[in-house]
């Protein structure tokens, strides 16, 4: 029998904590197949269906995708559905697009208290602030400015965002092996100042969303600060709750 600390946590939990202790050291990249039930229960040594209500939680958590037929995968920012799970602007017409991403800037500085904070670092430390424009149909929609930790995103430059087809959670994940798992957001109505005005083609003290978001990785790590302001005249943020 596996060897797992004392807790009071069901049998399928641990289990589920130690897959996932498996998928943060990287033994399961993302969108590779795990080890099927069986070969799950015969590791750690409990049921099948033990191992099932642990994958069952691990996919609604968006950490594992089911494939009919085929397989459990670990979910990706490659994933074309993943595309949406972060970002919920949608046209009025209620049509789900992908918006293009424009890197208008990128520069290394030293960490505010404000930057420290969402981002769980030290007051001076390095990060890297990336300044772009989302577009639908060459309408710039939002503009973001986002806040990343140095060291865990060295290398980064406008070079690389450029030249990257695809979401910019995808580049994360794909050349510096981060996933973003979840995020806590926070909005708000404000009016366009004229910078932001001139970028988003609207006019000064146009109202906007503010959406600042905090996304964190394994461990519930904070690896990403954004503050992005969309403009809503042709769209608007859809949230399902259940």
């Amino acid at each position: 029998m596996v060897n797992l600390p004392p807790t009071f946590s069901p049998l399928y939990r641990q289990i589920k904590s130690l897959m996932i202790k498996a998928l943060e050291s990287g033994e399961w990249r993302p969108s590779q197949a795990i080890p099927s039930e069986q070969e799950l229960a015969v590791r750690f040594q409990v049921s099948q269906g033990t191992v099932r209500k642990a994958i069952d939680e691990l996919a609604a958590d968006n950490l594992l995708v089911r494939r009919q037929g085929k397989g459990t995968f670990v979910a990706s920012h490659a994933d074309p559905r993943a595309l949406f799970r972060f970002l919920r602007l949608t046209p009025l017409n209620g049509e789900i697009v992908a918006l293009k991403s424009e890197p208008l800037d990128c520069w290394r500085a030293k960490a505010g208290p404000e930057a420290a904070r969402n981002l769980g670092i030290e007051l001076s430390a390095s990060i890297i602030i990336v300044r772009r424009v989302l577009k639908h149909d060459d309408k710039p929609i939002v503009v973001d400015e986002i806040y990343l930790p140095g060291e865990v995103f060295t290398g980064l430059n406008i070079e690389m965002l450029r030249d990257w087809q695809g979401s910019i959670y995808g580049l994360f994940e794909s050349r510096f092996g981060v996933r973003m798992l979840h995020a806590r957001e926070k909005i708000r109505a404000v009016s366009a100042d004229r910078s932001v005005a001139e970028t988003l083609g609207v006019a000064e003290g146009t109202p906007l969303l503010s959406v600042e978001r905090v996304a964190c990785t394994y461990g519930d790590k904070p690896v990403e600060w954004r503050r992005g302001l969309y403009s809503t005249a042709d769209h608007y943020y859809l949230n399902e709750l259940s």
